[in-house]
């Protein structure tokens, strides 16, 4: 199966958008939608590694990368981890990979990994800043267009743009989120509040919270897909700690 060409986008973009299974047996790939609609399997990314770890058999690896919008964890397995190792925390890399998901973590399948200098970085940012504001027209488009007939707006998006309903279909949903309230503050507070060192259960934070056990739900899986919040074990919530 011939490779995806692989996408330059900011992390943030990757960590907001909605990411859809594959199927082997449908020879279906696995890929993400960004918050603009864009249809991305592989990224080509440009950031500083904060975190490395190495297993001690060396055969599973893994670094977190942070380009200024969000922060993403590069895994390796196999022969790719001999490249990976090389990298090193405070390198300025460029990182190609496949999206994938487990365990709902977000995180990128390392293929390439090089080091860069600093004036790659700024042209990298110039390429992204010049694709994003195409996204976001076309983002714009989409919007005001939203009150055709269902098919009618498919049939555009395609013809115009070469869309595929799934990323038609985010977009809606996108702007029916923007309409919602965003609980995602108040249940960190919450958690501040409550954690005395060894996390804090989620039934706890919906008994005390009174917040819809919905959007509870949805704002902590939101949070851990973000890495702001990790679960130290099953059913229990941290805050990400940064600079510690």
């Amino acid at each position: 199966m011939r490779r995806k060409p692989a996408k330059k986008v900011r992390i943030k973009d990757i960590l907001e958008g909605k990411f859809f299974h594959g199927s082997k047996e449908d020879f279906k790939e696995s890929f993400l939608i960004s918050p603009f609609g864009q249809k991305i399997s592989r990224v080509n990314l440009v950031g500083s590694v904060v975190n490395k770890f190495l297993s001690e058999e060396e055969n599973y690896a893994f670094l977190i990368i942070n380009d200024g919008s969000g922060s993403i964890r590069v895994k390796a397995f196999g022969e790719s981890i001999e490249n990976l190792k090389k990298l090193e925390v405070g390198d300025l890399v460029q990182i190609i990979g496949k999206i994938k998901e487990f365990n709902a973590e977000l995180y990128i399948s390392f293929e390439i990994g090089r080091k860069v200098e600093p004036n790659f970085e700024i042209l990298r940012k110039l390429e992204i800043l010049k694709e994003l504001i195409k996204q976001k027209r076309i983002f714009e488009d989409i919007k005001n267009a939203s009150n055709l007939p269902e098919e009618e707006l498919m049939k555009y998006a395609k013809e115009k743009y070469g869309m595929e309903e799934e990323c038609v279909k985010f977009i809606l949903e996108s702007l029916e989120m923007g309409k919602r309230v965003d609980y995602k503050p108040a249940i960190l507070e919450l958690i501040e509040k409550l954690d005395e060192g060894e996390g804090v259960e989620i039934a706890k934070i919906i008994e005390l919270s009174n917040l819809p056990e919905k959007e509870i739900e949805n704002a902590i899986d939101e949070l851990l897909n973000s890495g702001e919040l990790f679960e130290p074990k099953p059913g229990i919530l941290k805050r990400v700690e940064y600079g510690v």
